[in-house]
């Protein structure tokens, strides 16, 4: 659709030419009768393809998905105000805690009905103000063009997040004359702070001359696929590298100096480096609550802390720290290693004892993993380890892998390896049930080349099961492993150590997911032991289309994650 200058449009078509200006490709959302106006102008544009969904919430995980994994914005629609624009609170609440630019555009009640108690009314602008970076109601036709501009510059802005724009019905439905919209050049540049040499020359002293040191790489390297100036700056100094929770795929897995994900939700091998370290760089990352549940039993209280991070407000916020540099991390890590290069053998005089630490790193990195394989064994039922294990064998390397929240999804944070950039997307520090199956929709059109994969727990799944129909209808060709343990493991596993035993709520009944999937079109799998996993994986994967395999997994394979959550019930 084009729009010639000076020609009168109505506010749905307005909105639309605006999407278009912003080269939106994918537009997932739920039809309703408050945005009529806005999907009969999406009808007539051929370069926007709108994946219809069975639920906003769901909509907005697969523009999450789609804008994590693209680096572009995702847009969500919730075509009716009122209970299509609740339903997007959660989704919203998840691309907020993982700074995803999602755009999204909900109906609004006609502007002379508000403060009425009318059909379906609820104060929208302040609903969505606490899950998002701002929210915008749109007065008039005329300003609709410049609100889709301004909601895209400040998704996209640092820290990137998501924001909300509402449309009135009669704001739609009016008409106004319009410019044709620029390009998002010609009004957004979004530059970063530099670091300044005098922060660049005292940290890259300060790891210089550790006999321990770390660097701790988070989204910030993971996002902006930093991780050959992440590597480099590890290798100039020989020193181990590992990752915050959730950003495991921020370090190619097989790099020597990879210590895999750190903090209570990590590997022991990597939780270690931290606990000792005596210099940490922690290179965008917040060393927030999945890192370190704001402990130093994650930290060590007499490290000296580097923090490197583009958002001013989480630099030192949680532990003291020796330098602060607000900036950009991957910036940062390749002026640091210019200067560690520079200063020469003389800058790097005394290295026997940070190399000593680092081969013994490198020895115990080896073993875990060569324990991890020996500790899988094809038991039935299946247990965890052999599960992952079996995962580890068939997965292709360049795979992207979606998770749930759970403790089954938990453990396979570190349990799977991840061999390039973008090929982790979990719900991070929002812990979100239900998230998996429908971002990795929107990872698969984002990286349509790239295998997804979206390991789900059985009561996960069965919140989302009606989005294989979205799957179905438009071809989305993911594989979602289902790990069955027919419970919410995480609260069972709490309840069996804390509580006695005393049971409630907390058994899951659901239906073979595998006849399921064959049920809405899609192809079903089962693995009943860890010997059928690989070849039900394969089989899934080979599939152009959406594939379900169902996993059976021992429900009494229970692990409490949260144990600090319960110290007062310890016996």
């Amino acid at each position: 659709m084009t729009v010639d200058s000076g020609t009168e449009i109505s506010g749905g078509q307005a909105a639309v030419q605006a999407l278009q200006a912003e080269g939106v490709s994918h537009v997932f959302g739920l039809i309703g009768s408050a945005t009529m106006e806005l999907f009969d102008a999406l009808y007539d544009a051929d370069d926007i393809r709108f994946i219809g969904v069975h639920d906003e919430r769901t909509g907005t995980h697969m523009a999450d998905g789609f804008a994590r994994a693209s680096g572009r914005a995702g847009v969500v629609l919730a075509g009716q105000n009122g209970p299509g624009a609740t339903n997007l609170i959660t989704g919203l609440a998840q691309a907020k805690a993982a700074y995803s630019p999602v755009v999204s555009i909900a109906g609004a009640l006609a502007s002379g009905h508000v403060y009425r108690d009318a059909f379906q009314e609820v104060d929208q602008q302040a609903l969505f103000t606490p899950v998002t970076k701002k929210v915008w109601t749109a007065p008039s036709t005329d300003r609709v063009p410049e609100l889709v501009r301004e909601a895209f510059r400040v998704a996209l802005a640092p820290r990137r997040g998501p924001v909300q724009l509402n449309l009135p019905r009669d704001v739609l439905s009016g008409t106004a004359t319009v410019e044709p919209m620029q390009a998002p050049g010609a009004y957004r540049n979004h530059g970063v702070p530099a670091p300044s040499s005098e922060a660049i020359q005292a940290a890259a002293s300060l790891l210089a001359g550790a006999s321990r040191p770390v660097i701790v790489a988070g989204g910030g390297i993971k996002n902006t696929e930093g991780h050959g100036a992440a590597t480099g700056l590890a290798e100039a100094l020989n020193c181990p590298i590992v990752t915050s929770p959730g950003h495991g795929d921020a370090i190619p897995f097989g790099h020597p100096l990879n210590g895999g994900q750190m903090g209570p939700r990590g590997n022991v091998v990597a939780s270690r480096l931290v606990k000792e370290a005596d210099v940490i760089l922690a290179l965008g990352t917040r060393l927030g609550f999945n890192s370190t549940f704001y402990s130093y039993d994650n930290v060590n209280r007499d490290a000296k802390i580097i923090h490197v991070e583009l958002e001013p407000t989480a630099i030192g916020r949680f532990f003291p720290i020796e330098i602060g540099i607000w900036a950009d991390a991957v910036q940062t890590a390749e002026l640091l290693t210019a200067d560690i290069v520079a200063g020469g053998p003389e800058r790097r005089a005394d290295r026997d004892a940070a190399d000593a630490w680092t081969s013994a790193f490198q020895t115990e990195r080896q073993q875990y993993l060569a324990d991890r394989d020996a500790a899988a064994v094809e038991t039935v039922p299946t247990q965890p380890s052999g599960m992952f294990k079996a995962f580890r064998s068939v997965i292709p390397t360049d795979a992207i892998v979606t998770m749930d929240a759970g403790t089954l999804c938990l453990q396979a944070h570190d349990a799977l390896n991840y061999h390039q950039p973008l090929s982790l997307f979990t719900p991070l520090d929002f812990g979100l049930v239900g998230f998996s199956f429908a971002a990795g929709l929107g990872v698969k059109l984002a990286q349509p080349d790239r295998p997804v994969i979206s390991l789900m727990g059985d009561g996960g799944f069965g919140m989302t099961t009606s989005e294989l129909s979205t799957a179905v209808d438009n071809q989305i060709a993911t594989t979602t492993i289902v790990m069955n343990n027919t419970c919410w493991g995480a609260e069972k596993a709490y309840q069996r150590d804390f509580f006695d035993g005393r049971y409630i709520g907390a058994d899951v009944s659901s239906p073979p997911f595998d006849k399921l999937a064959e049920l809405y079109g899609a192809r079903g799998f089962r693995a009943d032991t860890v010997a059928e996993i690989p070849e039900a994986v394969e089989a899934a994967l080979a599939v152009d289309g959406p594939a379900v395999v169902d996993v059976a997994v021992d429900p009494d394979a229970l692990y409490s994650f949260r144990r600090d959550s319960f110290t007062h019930r310890a016996k």
